[in-house]
This record gives C-alpha cells, sequence and structure tokens, in this order.
C-alpha cells in the first residue's frame, strides 16, 4: 500500500521548485493533491502533468495572505473531496537586504506570505483535521531560521517563527489526532538558489558537511515521510535537511 494513499493533501507553492517535486511525490504516494499558488500557468501545467500520469490533482489560485481565499478555497476542497487531511505550507518569498538598506515594504512583503499565509492556511485547515480526527500539518522553516543569515532580517524571522507556531500547534493539536512539524532545508539546488553568483555557491557548498546542495527530492521525501503513518508519534519537530550544515 501507498503511504499516503487515498490522503487529501494541500501544497501551497506546489507550482514549482520544491513544491513541485513534493506534488510529484504525494501523487507517486497514493494522495490526491491540490496545488495552491499564485502562479497560475505554471500550477495548472504541474497538475496537468500530474494528471497526464493517471494522478488526481487540482490547481487552484490561493493567495495564502489573505484570510478570506483561504478560507473560501479550503471550503471548496472539503466540498469536493468531503475532508482535508495533510497541509504542506511550502510556499515561501524573499526580499534580502541588510538591515539598514530594508525597507519596511519588503520586510512586510515577507512576513506576509511566509509567516501570515502560514498561518491563515492552519488556522483555517487544522479545523476540518480536527472534525476528521486526523491530520497531518509540515511547515517549510529554514536551517537559517536556527541560525541567522546576512541580510535577511525579515525571511529568518519568518523561518525562526514558523518553528515557534509549529511548537504551539503540536500541543494544541496532537491530543485531537492532527501533527505539527516542520522541515528546515539547507541550501537546495533550486532556481533561487541557481541565481547565487558561482563563487559564492562554491563558498556555501564548502561549509556543507556533505559537500554540495541538496536536492528538492530531498525535502520533498522528508514531507512524506511526516505525512506518512510511520511519522504518526512525532509531532512538534523540527526536522533539519542541510547535509550537516546544523549539527
Amino acid at each position: 500500500m501507498k503511504r499516503l494513499e487515498n490522503k487529501i493533501a494541500i501544497i501551497t507553492g506546489g507550482a514549482s521548485g520544491i513544491g513541485k517535486v513534493t506534488a510529484q511525490r504525494f501523487a507517486q504516494e497514493g494522495a490526491t493533491v491540490i496545488i495552491w499558488d499564485l502562479a497560475e500557468e505554471r500550477g495548472r501545467e504541474t497538475a496537468h502533468e500530474l494528471e497526464a500520469q493517471g494522478y488526481p490533482a487540482r490547481f487552484m489560485r490561493v493567495n495564502t495572505a489573505r484570510y478570506e481565499e483561504v478560507e473560501q478555497a479550503a471550503r471548496e476542497v472539503a466540498d469536493r473531496w468531503g475532508r482535508i487531511d495533510i497541509l504542506i505550507n511550502n510556499a515561501g518569498i524573499t526580499r534580502d537586504a541588510s538591515l539598514k538598506k530594508m525597507t519596511p515594504e519588503q520586510w512586510q512583503q515577507v512576513l506576509d506570505v511566509n509567516l501570515t499565509g502560514v498561518f491563515n492556511c492552519t488556522k483555517i485547515l487544522s479545523e476540518y483535521m480536527v472534525n476528521g480526527g486526523w491530520g497531518r500539518i509540515i511547515s517549510a522553516s529554514s536551517v537559517v531560521g536556527l541560525y541567522g543569515n546576512f541580510g535577511q532580517t525579515n525571511y529568518v524571522a519568518t523561518k525562526a517563527g514558523v518553528i515557534g507556531m509549529t511548537r504551539v500547534w503540536a500541543r494544541e493539536l496532537g491530543r485531537k489526532g492532527v501533527t505539527a512539524n516542520a522541515v528546515a532545508p539547507g541550501f537546495i539546488a533550486t532556481e533561487m538558489t541557481r541565481q547565487i553568483p558561482e563563487e559564492v555557491r562554491r563558498q556555501i557548498e564548502a561549509k556543507i558537511p556533505m559537500g554540495s546542495m541538496g536536492d528538492p527530492l530531498d525535502i520533498a521525501n522528508a514531507y512524506v515521510f511526516l505525512a506518512s503513518d510511520e511519522a504518526r508519534y512525532i509531532n512538534g519537530a523540527v526536522l533539519s535537511v542541510d547535509g550537516g550544515m546544523v549539527g
């Protein structure tokens, strides 16, 4: 039996990058995948690719930073499939700048998506999970949320905040059959990291004990594990997937 057989999974930021690979892995493990993203063209392409492979999938354009949009989209999913089992809070953005140069707009944009969006999705979708007596909430943090990073005051604040919220939710929801965990990726080879100058990238890789950046599949597999029954007694944990950067 597949590990996520017949589960209904919502993956935010599932149109591309780590989210797209996660959608693929969840579909392979038997889940019905619903992609929430603002990138409409990419999102529809990803959903169509999954459907062409014989997997049940759907794309929905949702701005997770807007509570009412999340509420409406969740209602549509529940009406269509009868329940919501898994939430992957994967959507995230960066607006990097040093503290001196960071604008209030850059600060707020990142908080809206990376922190408020995670709160909105979890608050709304957890109610469906509690009503069903089972659920998995898995949120993307980052190794920089554990040790900080130059030029990322806003991003680090959100990723550290995700860890704090996850530990609260583990306490509040655990007795109701719903677990909450976080994954803290290190440097992963995505479109975002490919924009890093080659010299800087080599310096980063030199600091990773395994000697290279990770693959999006490494994060997707961690999401799959935490969403499965194999992880039933893991709650409130932060799983670092970083090649050994955080010891």
